[in-house]
């Protein structure tokens, strides 16, 4: 296991003796993995590299759903991601599991909706005490009874790697804690000091000064596909950008300035389009790496973001991106928070530039992978596999999609659910309802809850029975609420 941040490096370990490790790992700790997938491994061991497929999933941080060229943005330059669309199928009604990167994040790796592993709110997030309601209770980690995508496939032979931004836990709960053999730069906080070395707490060794981040992550990238050629590999690239601070290489920053004034564009923000277009340089450099060495054709590509796009920075009053044609942005239930591009490029079945309007979420990228490479039986989970909608082959339909966002951040705690078309959103704080058709109202401008009572009540009811199925931490009343109190409690004075 190898480690590239601020801890110690550990020696290597014999690749039998880790699969063997990895299982019994797997089996002791996490549960129990089907008699049948340990069947077809010990059969069909995953090192055979002619019938075993890499899986690289790029995890972009804070992008918008219409913040890049394919998905209609003429203001951000992304030619790289572009071009992996058109060879794969872009869904245009793809979600994240949370408004916030944490929980999103976990979902994204275990299958599980936030609200059934408990991990609904950011990992360092806080509990305001002077609010209406006390925010639900939320693990501070991904618990460790739970099965990652790393821990399943680290098992069947695959080596791994988590290059990028964890949050998801700290000293006891990092990227080697669930199941990836290599850990870059993963740590609790979730954003670096600085995107120029030396990085803040990300102290990535070997690096050179003043490198930037994006660029570096992308170094490591490429060293994994070259390590691992005769071997599968799980490649977890998860960019810290484009999360704050908004920094990015000046020659980027000035062409996006000189852009903005050309064109006259508004809501739009320079340095954040040159982070959007060096998160696309370092697409091109892994789809480049894995043309170089051969794996284009045995390597399956997932694109995607945690959660939308974060609109202003508040306390600087700075405009950051516009998420228009959508409502909100991070850290809301609106579809500017929880809409995100998603692209999967499978060679060979995935028609290219092949679109899907069928809504899918982060808890289906767990089966859907494992159903890719043939170990869908491996473990159960919230979502379901894509693998029909990717090969086109049948009608695919789900009761709804749920999220469960019990605490105070841009709205106040909220729950919501979209089933076809209907979206509607539940206020804790007061029991308020709101009811959109996304059909007619992509931009949520026109609430329905009191001329679709019916519907919204139906709807309602199958939240709130989500919510007991999975076991869902509701927020409590506040006794020590007084009308017109907010955010945390005042220190007290000193003396």
């Amino acid at each position: 296991m190898r480690l590239l941040f601020e801890f110690s490096d550990q020696p290597p370990v014999n690749t039998a003796m880790a699969v063997f490790v990895a299982l019994a790992i797997a089996v002791l700790s996490f549960g129990v993995i089907s008699p049948e997938v340990l069947a077809d491994e010990a059969e069909s061991p995953a090192q055979n590299r002619t019938d075993s497929l890499n899986v690289v999933l790029i995890l972009l941080d804070d992008v918008g759903w219409s913040g890049l060229g394919c998905y209609g943005s003429t203001f951000f330059e992304t030619p790289k991601i572009d071009q992996l669309a058109r060879r794969g199928m872009r869904f245009t009604d793809a979600y994240a599991t949370s408004p916030i990167c944490s929980p999103s994040r976990a979902s994204l790796l275990t299958g599980q909706y936030p609200a059934s592993i408990d991990l609904t709110n950011l990992i360092s997030g806080n509990r305001p005490l002077r609010r209406k309601l006390i925010t639900g209770k939320t693990a501070h980690c991904l618990r460790p009874d739970v099965k990652t995508l790393a821990q399943l496939l680290g098992g069947a032979g695959y080596a791994t790697a988590s290059i990028g931004k964890w949050h998801l836990g700290g000293i006891k709960n990092l990227p080697e804690h669930h199941g990836f053999d290599l850990n870059v730069g993963g740590a609790a906080a979730g954003g670096p000091g600085s995107y120029f070395h030396p990085y803040g707490v990300w102290h990535l060794r070997e690096a050179k000064k003043g490198q930037y981040l994006t660029d570096r992550l992308t170094d490591e990238a490429v060293a994994f596909i070259d390590e691992n050629q005769e071997r599968p590999f799980f490649l977890y690239l998860s960019h810290f950008a484009v999360h704050t601070p908004l920094e990015a290489p000046q020659e980027l920053v000035s062409k996006y300035e000189k852009k903005i004034i050309d064109e006259k564009i508004k809501g739009e923000n320079a340095v954040y389009g040159a982070m959007t277009e060096s998160l696309d340089q370092s697409v091109g450099r892994v789809v480049s790496k894995l043309e170089e060495t051969g794996l284009t054709d045995r390597t399956v590509i997932l694109l995607t973001s945690d959660n939308g796009a974060l609109q202003e920075l508040r306390k600087e009053s700075l405009t950051v991106t516009t998420n228009a044609p959508l409502r909100g942005g991070k850290g809301t239930l609106y579809e500017g928070g929880l809409r995100v591009p998603l692209i999967i490029v499978w060679p060979g079945v995935v028609l290219g530039g092949s679109q899907c309007s069928t809504p899918v979420t982060g808890v289906d990228h767990v089966p859907t992978i494992l159903d890719i490479l043939g170990k869908e039986k491996a473990v159960s989970t919230d979502g379901r596999s894509l693998v029909p909608l990717l090969k086109e082959t049948e009608s695919w339909e789900r009761e709804a999609l749920f999220w469960h966002f019990p605490h105070y951040s841009i709205t106040s705690p909220a729950g919501a659910i979209r089933a076809g078309h209907w979206k509607l959103i539940e206020y804790f704080e007061d029991d308020r309802v709101e009811l959109y058709n996304l059909a007619l109202d992509l931009g949520e401008k026109t609430d329905l809850a009191g001329d679709k009572a019916s519907m919204a009540a139906d709807l309602l009811g199958k939240l709130r029975k989500f919510r007991e199925r999975v076991g869902a931490r509701m927020p409590e009343s506040n006794p020590d609420y007084r009308p017109g109190d907010s955010g945390r409690s005042k220190k007290p004075k000193k003396g």
